[in-house]
């Protein structure tokens, strides 16, 4: 792990994880879609807010913990739904659930993920599922009532995804499900010894390949024989009737991941929805979506404390959690910088990762003069406001 010591930043373990991973595997985390707009907006929104410094104030008994659907959390973070962790690490998701266990914040299992909802539930912690829609709505009721026996607290229901999004650099790569590798992909593999031998190897010689195992049976095929369910999976046809039925099954707490508007955030209060996600997913769908940060004021302001409102896409820093509590969110999701931490330690980076954003959380608290997250509010900016959107100056 002597690579993992030397990550003091999401950045280094980026750059560790793309040092260790193949390049399809890596950019297909790392990158985003067409022209990589969005992922670069959201990160901009952060860069463009501005703190203040608040002087003489006793923040030594400061705390990042806080409380999400009225259970303890040890900081405003959750692990975000990403199906690619099976690839950066040999049955990834369990590393990172143990280090959400660990760390004692929320893991969202992803539908596209490649470990058993049963498996995880043994580790234990605070579980959420989030679920793509298939098209046979009969397949993700089933799918919501399994998650439901196996203990998971919250149902995370992604409705950003319509279609399958145009991402050109898997295709560049010779990477894609189906796992069909080229000449181009197989010659980026013999490269990254380090990750064949622990990664594709122990797939191999355990005789358990990676399959999507929490997709419906009829489609649990092996990543190598073909996945064979984007069509089935991504439902364009996703309506708020199937939110409605979904709210009737479901006995936790639901939500809605990919909602940027506030008449959107309105309705979803209507349908019995407890908290939205404000995500444009990572920007890895829509190129020209707006950065969610940009977007977070307004639906604070619509909905109040009415709704949990959680922030995803772009958080890289401890100091963008902060940013996102001060615009309204509640806590934040975070994808690939844990990624990056599995891809270079399995728990132990995804862990790190953790920390890392948890401490840099801590530093700007304590510049910023608060003790508490709930202390945490727009007065901390440096700016002025022009309607929902905070200005510089």
């Amino acid at each position: 792990m002597a690579s993992l010591d030397r990550c003091l930043n999401v950045w280094d373990l980026r750059d560790a994880a793309k040092r260790r991973l193949p390049k399809g595997v890596f950019e297909f985390v790392d990158r985003a879609t067409e022209d990589h707009l969005a992922v670069a907006n959201n990160r901009l929104a952060f860069e463009r807010i501005k703190l203040r410094h608040r002087a003489l104030v006793d923040v030594s008994g400061r705390s990042v913990a806080t409380t999400l659907f009225g259970k303890p959390a040890s900081l405003p973070l959750a692990i975000a739904p990403t199906g690619a962790a099976g690839l950066c690490w040999h049955e990834g998701e369990m590393e990172l659930a143990r280090a959400a266990a660990k760390a004692q914040i929320p893991l969202t299992l992803s539908t596209a993920s490649m470990t058993p909802m049963e498996k995880i539930a043994a580790v234990g912690g605070r579980l959420w599922f989030q679920l793509y829609v298939w098209k046979r709505r009969d397949l993700s009721h089933q799918l919501i009532e399994r998650a439901h026996r196996n203990g998971f607290e919250a149902l995370i229901v992604t409705v950003d995804s319509p279609v399958s999004a145009n991402r050109e650099y898997n295709t560049h790569n010779g990477f894609g499900l189906p796992f069909n590798p080229t000449l181009r992909f197989t010659f980026d593999i013999m490269r990254h010894p380090a990750w064949t031998t622990g990664v594709l190897m122990k797939y191999f010689t355990s005789g358990q390949f990676p399959r999507h195992q929490n997709y419906p049976e009829e489609y649990q095929k092996s990543i190598l024989s073909g996945v064979g369910s984007r069509d089935a999976m991504r439902a364009d046809s996703l309506a708020w009737d199937d939110i409605a039925k979904f709210r009737d099954i479901w006995p936790g707490v639901l939500m809605l991941k990919g909602v940027n508007r506030p008449d959107d955030a309105i309705k979803a209060l209507s349908y019995g929805v407890d908290g939205i996600v404000v995500s444009n997913h990572g920007g890895r769908n829509m190129d020209s979506a707006a950065a969610t940060l940009d977007v977070l004021p307004e639906i604070a302001e619509a909905v109040g404390d009415r709704m949990t409102l959680i922030l995803d896409s772009g958080v890289r820093r401890g100091s963008d959690i902060v940013k996102a509590l001060a615009l309204g969110a509640k806590a934040v999701l975070t994808g690939r910088a844990t990624l990056y931490g599995t891809a270079v330690g399995g728990e132990a980076g995804a862990l790190k990762a953790i920390n890392i954003l948890k401490n840099e959380a801590d530093r700007t608290m304590a510049y910023t003069g608060c003790c508490t997250v709930d202390e945490v509010s727009s007065d901390i900016f440096w700016g002025y406001r022009e309607g929902n959107r905070l200005v510089g100056v």
